[in-house]
């Protein structure tokens, strides 16, 4: 196992029927760890410019499947997997809500020098869709 840590820097855009795009970015400092078994781990932690401060958000990466998991002040999993759909449940300050992910598109390149992982992906909650989001994450060694 290797675990180093790393700059990762997150773009993401959410798409909504007629509206202007709406974009994020954030740069932040975190971990990822290459396992023996071929799962790569991409973790750091949000800030308040996210609005999720005290969160940890973490990217398990293993084969054709991406699932970004956040504990902490905010709990919630989605699964991405390219042409499949997957439902869970997203935990927020005012409830719990259903939610579906479909992944339109899945690709990551990410070796011990780093990478980056593009994701575009639909969300219906309560089983009425919300748009479209897609992230795109790179991800570098820290010069530390």
């Amino acid at each position: 196992m290797m675990k180093k840590e790393v700059v990762i820097f997150v773009r993401g855009t959410q798409f909504f029927d007629g509206l202007q795009p709406d974009e994020t970015e954030l740069m932040t400092e975190g971990v990822m760890e290459l396992r023996d078994d071929g799962e790569i781990l991409v973790r750091y932690q949000e800030s308040e410019l996210t609005g999720m401060e005290g969160t940890t958000t973490c990217f398990s990466i293993r084969g054709d499947t991406v699932t970004l998991t956040r504990s902490g002040q905010l709990n919630s999993q989605m699964v991405f997997q390219k042409g499949k759909r997957h439902s869970s449940l997203y935990e927020t300050p005012w409830g719990t809500m259903l939610i579906d992910i479909s992944t339109s598109y899945l690709e990551y390149r990410i070796n011990e020098r780093g990478g980056i992982m593009e994701i575009k992906y639909g969300v219906a909650v309560d089983y009425q869709s919300t748009g479209t989001n897609q992230f795109k994450i790179r991800i570098r060694e820290s010069m530390r």
